[in-house]
């Protein structure tokens, strides 16, 4: 019995002994070692190789410079992304000439009767060869590499391409897309602030963003309780091209079309979303406050001067009394179809805005309209006269005007450059909205004051035989004799006249440090001509190093002395810097 459980323990360590012997083997593969000659037939021996019998070569005599070249190609793309590889670090040192033409072989392989190799055995590190060796497995292993290059290879090509297409696409899309400029125009249409209006172009970054509040400095200042001091901020996203509306944490919140936009939890004081802003919107800031949105894209042109424009209904001058917001200012350069002709003007309504509305646009249409002849367009390039013009616009816009209860002043600057880059300045107005341009250190008054009251008027109408009486100022209740519109009272009263003033022809010289400013009767009512020229020389002087956007820094220094000295009138002011350099700008509307 004893001896019997002797053998069954031999016979079990004898069997595991062998089961270790046979996973030993298994795991280290000791055949790996062995020459693939050994388990070749006699036809397949190794046999020398003659460079001369060869089609193309297999494997240079130094597998490892060989394989250190092929991870230094030179590659040479073209726009395409097509790939070119230098053929001389490709060649064999002992095959020069020929041309190395890798073949890709598929990702399995078996063995053949010839003795091609499986790919899964083989070893990673390589081996020594002669020529005299077989070549099968190196070649193997060398293809295997080139295989995987080349699958490396394309990715990079594609990824490549891509790159090269979306580089193509950013590089020329935005730059497509930003030409086409957008301005936005914000108009109070209810509230304390009735009247009070701001645009701003998306290419005015030293401007952006926008701010709207009741304290200073806001870009829209409103002076209503219930809007806060920073209350809301609009801004241009150059990557998707559109103006957003941001709520900064308002105490009585924001509404974009009747809908909120500010944080659910408005005593956090925490910033909304940004919504977009599209053209015809309505903004409220709290309760009262309502301001329209009007958004417009612009074609690139050069204003080859400075032009800044600024306008305040001054709605709080009067006390309780609201004062609602009548002056339109505008300019276009050029001039649809009228290449180096531009127009500046104010138009101050009375007895509502829809007058001045209508007169500041049909104004440039009808000159436009007259210059597109090229003969009447020469006459006033080689005469430096456009009176005619200007009178036939004026009477033209008279008689298309409907508005028979409303009226408007009309102030209009027409400037043009020749052929030598002279730019010249011609004014024509009716109303008292006054321009003045300080050129060579000389003050010229472009235009006329059409009061009642006036010395030139009075003469006007004793000249037509219908003088005043004693102590009459006022027409029909009107303090103007001369303004568009108002066709009712014109019919009651043959005295008034749409008739324009029209002043001399100013020679601008960009190099005298020239100047123009127009404006509405509200800024002159407080600020002299005198006053005015020394704001605009101090700006400058301290403006000297910098005059990006000086035109508008200037416009609102002097909108802002007729607030301080407190008038009682809606001021429009343009201001037309002819010593700054070019701006980029198009038709522009407040």
């Amino acid at each position: 019995m004893a001896m019997l459980e002797s053998i069954v323990v031999v016979t079990l360590l004898l069997l595991m002994l062998l089961l270790i012997i046979v996973i030993i083997l298994f795991a280290f593969k000791p055949w790996r070692f062995i020459p693939f000659s050994f388990f070749s037939s006699s036809s397949t021996r190794s046999r020398t190789i003659k460079v001369d019998d060869l089609e193309r070569p297999l494997v240079p005599d130094n597998v490892d410079l060989a394989r250190d070249q092929s991870h230094d190609l030179t590659r040479n793309y073209d726009l395409e992304g097509a790939c070119y590889q230098n053929e001389a670090l490709l060649r064999s040192p002992r095959t020069q000439g020929l041309v190395h033409k890798p073949r890709v072989l598929p990702a399995s392989s078996h063995l053949s009767q010839g003795g091609s190799l499986i790919l899964d055995v083989i070893s990673d590190s390589p081996e020594d060869l002669s020529v005299g060796q077989t070549l099968r497995r190196p070649f193997v292993a060398e293809h295997i590499v080139e295989a995987q290059k080349h699958v490396k290879l394309e990715n990079q090509i594609q990824n490549l391409k891509l790159d090269v297409d979306n580089n193509r696409l950013q590089e020329f899309v935005p730059k497509a897309i930003n030409d086409q400029r957008s301005r936005i125009s914000l108009e109070v249409v209810a509230g304390p602030s009735r009247g009070l209006r701001c645009s701003i172009q998306s290419t005015s970054t030293s401007r952006l963003p926008l701010t709207l509040g009741r304290v200073s400095p806001s870009d829209l200042l409103l002076k209503d309780s219930e809007v806060s001091g920073k209350h809301a901020m609009i801004h241009w996203n150059s990557n998707k091209l559109k103006w957003e509306l941001v709520d900064m944490g308002s105490l009585n919140g924001t509404l974009l079309n009747s809908r909120p936009i500010n944080h659910p939890d408005s005593g956090s004081r925490q910033w909304g979303d940004p919504m977009e802003l599209a053209s015809g919107d309505t903004i409220t800031l709290g309760t009262t406050s309502k301001i329209y949105v009007d958004i417009s894209s612009q074609r690139e042109c050069l204003v080859p001067f400075g032009v800044g424009m600024t306008s305040d209904p001054m709605s709080l001058r009067r006390g309780a009394k609201k004062l609602p917001m009548e002056d339109v200012c505008y300019y276009q350069w050029p001039l649809p179809g009228v290449d180096k002709f531009g127009v500046f003007g104010i138009c101050d309504g009375h007895g509502g805005v829809e007058a001045a509305k209508s007169a500041s646009k049909i104004l440039p249409e009808m000159i436009a309209t007259i210059l597109s002849d090229s003969v009447r367009r020469e006459k006033v390039l080689s005469h430096h006269d456009a009176s005619d013009i200007l009178r036939e616009a004026f009477a033209q816009t008279e008689a298309c005007m409907n508005n028979y209860y409303e009226g408007c002043t009309a102030t209009l600057l027409l400037v043009w450059a020749d052929g030598d880059e002279n730019f010249f300045a011609q004014c024509a107005n009716v109303g008292d909205s006054t321009c003045l341009i300080n050129a060579g250190g000389k003050q010229i008054k472009m235009t006329e004051e059409h009061k009642v009251s006036s010395y030139s008027e009075r003469l006007r109408m004793e000249g037509i035989g219908e003088p005043l009486k004693d102590g009459e100022t006022r027409l029909c209740g009107l303090n103007l004799a001369r303004m568009l519109g108002d066709k009712f009272v014109k019919q009651q009263d043959s005295r008034f006249s749409s008739e324009p003033y029209i002043s001399e022809v100013v020679h601008l010289n960009q190099t005298s440090g020239a100047f123009a400013i127009l404006a509405s009767d509200g800024f002159w009512d407080v600020v002299s001509v005198k006053k005015s020229v020394q704001l605009v020389a101090q700006m400058r002087e301290r403006h000297s190093a910098d005059t990006e956007n000086l035109a508008e820094k200037i416009a609102n220094i002097l909108l802002n002395e007729a607030r301080t000295l407190r008038t009682k009138d809606n001021t429009s002011i343009i201001f037309l810097d002819f010593d700054s350099r070019p701006r980029i700008s198009c038709e522009v509307k407040s």
